[in-house]
This record gives C-alpha cells, sequence and structure tokens, in this order.
C-alpha cells in the first residue's frame, strides 16, 4: 500500500481522492472556461447527461456570458438602411448564427438610427420619439429611455453609446453627446450619462470647441470606442479631430489627429492601440496605417506610427482602381477587426495576427456596425434588463 493513502497516526486507509472531473464545482468551473463560441456549450452538451445537466442550467449560462463579457467573439455585423437594420454573419458554421436570429422590430414606423454596439448591447435613436432604445440581440429585451430635454435632437447632431459596467449583469449606462453651434467660432459639446440602477439621467457635462472657420463640428456615422475609462468619438467639420469622453471623471476633450484628414483618399477610425491606450486606422491609398498615442515623462501626449498594412497585397488589389477604393466601415474593439469595402466587395480584416475574410461582394459604403456577444445556440440565457 503506498504511504500516501496510510494514515500515519492509525494506520488507517484514506478515502480515494476523487477525480477532478467527478468533483461536480470544479467541472463546472472548467466548463465555464471552454471558448465562448456559439457552438461550444451545444458541443459540451452531448459528452453526458452531466455535462448537459450544467451547461444548461441557467445559473451555469448566466455565469458563462458574464464570464467571457469583455473578450466576446465576433459574431457578425449590423446594417442600417432605408429598409431598417438588418443583421449579417460574419463566421462561418457550426458557430455561424443565421441572420434571421437578431431581427430588430420597432412596434411603429417611426424614423430610428443605431448608433452603435458594445458589451453586447445595441444602442438606437428614435428621432421622432426623442428617445434612446437599449437592445439586447441575444435576448431581444427592449428598453427606451427618453433623451434629457436640454437636447435639441431636431436641430443639432448627437451620437451615444451604451455600455455596461464591470461585474454587473443586468445594469448598463448610456452616454449621449450633442454637437451645438453657439457663435460662428465656437461649437460647445453637451454629454450625459443615464444609468439603469437609478433610472435617471446625470449632470450635463459640456466644453467649448473652436473649429477652424466653421460654425459646426459633427459626429461621423462611425460607433465610438471604449478604451480604459474613455470613450473617443470621431468628428468632422472644418478639421478633423476626436473627441473624448472621460467616463469616471466626466468630462470632454478634443484631441487633434496626427495627420492632415482633407486629403480626398484619407479616412480613419478610432481603435485600442496596441497593448492599453488610444489608437488610430488611418487608411490612405492601400495603405493602413497603425497610430498609437502615448504620454511621456514629462505628461505629453503625442502620436506615434507603429506600422504600415499594404493592403494591396494582403487584399490582392491589382489594378488601380481597385487599390484607390478602399474605405473604411466598421471597427470592432474586442477582436481587433476592421471591416473594409473595396470595389469587388467588404472585407474583415483581423489586424493581429494579420488576416482577412471576404463577407459579401456587393460594393457597400454603409457602416458595419460590429456585434460582439457572448451567443450559446439554442440555450442562451438572458441577462434581464434591472429598471
Amino acid at each position: 500500500i503506498p504511504p500516501s493513502r496510510m494514515n500515519s497516526k492509525v494506520g488507517e486507509m484514506l478515502p480515494a481522492a476523487a477525480p477532478p472531473l467527478d468533483d461536480e464545482n470544479l467541472l463546472s468551473e472548467i466548463l465555464l472556461r471552454i471558448p465562448p463560441l456559439p457552438s461550444s456549450l451545444p458541443r459540451a452538451s452531448l459528452v453526458c447527461k452531466r455535462w448537459r445537466r450544467i451547461v444548461s442550467d441557467t445559473r451555469f449560462l448566466r455565469r458563462f456570458r458574464l464570464h467571457h463579457r469583455r473578450c466576446p467573439p465576433l459574431l457578425g455585423y449590423f446594417i442600417h438602411d432605408r429598409r431598417g437594420i438588418s443583421y449579417a454573419p460574419a463566421v462561418d458554421s457550426p458557430d455561424r448564427v443565421p441572420a434571421g436570429r437578431f431581427s430588430f422590430q420597432l412596434d411603429d414606423s417611426h424614423s430610428f438610427c443605431l448608433l452603435g454596439c458594445c458589451h453586447g448591447l445595441a444602442l438606437i435613436f428614435l428621432a421622432s420619439r426623442k428617445q434612446v432604445l437599449v437592445w439586447d440581440p441575444v435576448t431581444s429585451d427592449q428598453h427606451r429611455i427618453a433623451v434629457p430635454s436640454v437636447f435639441d435632437v431636431d436641430e443639432n447632431p448627437i451620437h451615444g453609446a451604451v455600455l455596461r459596467a464591470a461585474g454587473e449583469v443586468g445594469h448598463f449606462q448610456v452616454v449621449l453627446v450633442e454637437a451645438s453651434g453657439v457663435d460662428e467660432q465656437h461649437t460647445r459639446m453637451v454629454a450625459c450619462v443615464y444609468s439603469s440602477e437609478t433610472g435617471v439621467w446625470g449632470n450635463l457635462t459640456s466644453t467649448s470647441v473652436q473649429p477652424e472657420g466653421t460654425s459646426s463640428l459633427y459626429f461621423t456615422g462611425m460607433p465610438s470606442v471604449l478604451v480604459g475609462s474613455s470613450l473617443y468619438m470621431p468628428l468632422v467639420g472644418d478639421f478633423v479631430g476626436i473627441l473624448e469622453f472621460n467616463l469616471e471623471r466626466h468630462s470632454l476633450a478634443v484631441i487633434q489627429v496626427p495627420v492632415d484628414m482633407f486629403e480626398s483618399d484619407i479616412n480613419f477610425a478610432v481603435m485600442r492601440g496596441d497593448g492599453a491606450g488610444l489608437g488610430l486606422i488611418i487608411l490612405s491609398g492601400c495603405n493602413a496605417q497603425l497610430w498609437k498615442r502615448e504620454t511621456d515623462f514629462d505628461g505629453v501626449a503625442s502620436w506615434g506610427m507603429r506600422t504600415t498594412i499594404e493592403l494591396d497585397k494582403l487584399l490582392s488589389l491589382h489594378s488601380e482602381k481597385e487599390r484607390g477604393a478602399l474605405a473604411i466601415l466598421g471597427f470592432a474593439e474586442e477582436n481587433n477587426v476592421v471591416f473594409l469595402s473595396a470595389v469587388d466587395g467588404v472585407f474583415m480584416v483581423q489586424l493581429e495576427p494579420l488576416q482577412f475574410k471576404k463577407l459579401h461582394v456587393s460594393r457597400n459604403w454603409l457602416y458595419h456596425y460590429p456585434f460582439e456577444s457572448v451567443y450559446t445556440a439554442g440555450n442562451s440565457m438572458p441577462l434581464p434588463f434591472n429598471t
């Protein structure tokens, strides 16, 4: 008898330790950490009845979605056109979620606009009703919120984002920003944050921006990007910049971009820099430049270009027409993927490791709103809104 199985004091046999997978709690923790792909839990459920019981438990499903919410897979993207908001999958079987699974329906015919997706939620602006709608495509839950009365949404452009706080299951925040012309030299940016936990909008935050020769600045249709504790939104007008809203300090600031954006063949998207911090992808002709903003020891922030991607070589664009027709349509911040429109279709380019996939052949200049979320085919568990 091995000494390790013998009680040294009384010489009695100790009970054999249970194999790891026989420990219910340990097995649950192991299954909790399998990749959050749509096919993962259905495949695990086929192993045996015990595994099926665990991965079908509503408490486990809730924990699974919460555990992977900060590193969700890219499922697909939404497009908003005159017909409405439609979803298209971006991955292949068995993780392909059908286009009809995430259908958006309103109970009226009022005009609306998709502002962006973050943390598995979509934010939609209902212009004629002066409301924003928070929509969970996985659970189909919808929550309508009246826009703050101080916002003049009939006259001024607005942008916004929805996000969940770390560790929160049901609560979310909505950030709305309005750009209004104060006079011929200034544009006033106003931001306000709604909390589903309190059910009210917070205090207004504002700043004055002085464009160069124009009375207005506008938001592009590109969604905002969350980097650290700040939201970043592209601005266009007589100059091009980035509006930063710090969620902790509730402060607004405008950041200059590193290059002249008024050349006809240049466009850009805000992204997360490698490691951490604010980044940019700037498309000039057939070259994609990746920039990062860093702060030195004296607290001075500046831009530095990290690398250049020759998209004509990556995507096999041979003719001058093909090389000159690229445009950025969207960016998936959690998966570091950029959506590009070209002459013969739309491409999805993963920046690290560098690889690409052609999504469809039609030339499409509409913005693509990436949808990154945890979806378990056939047994998704809602994370209900707390209101």
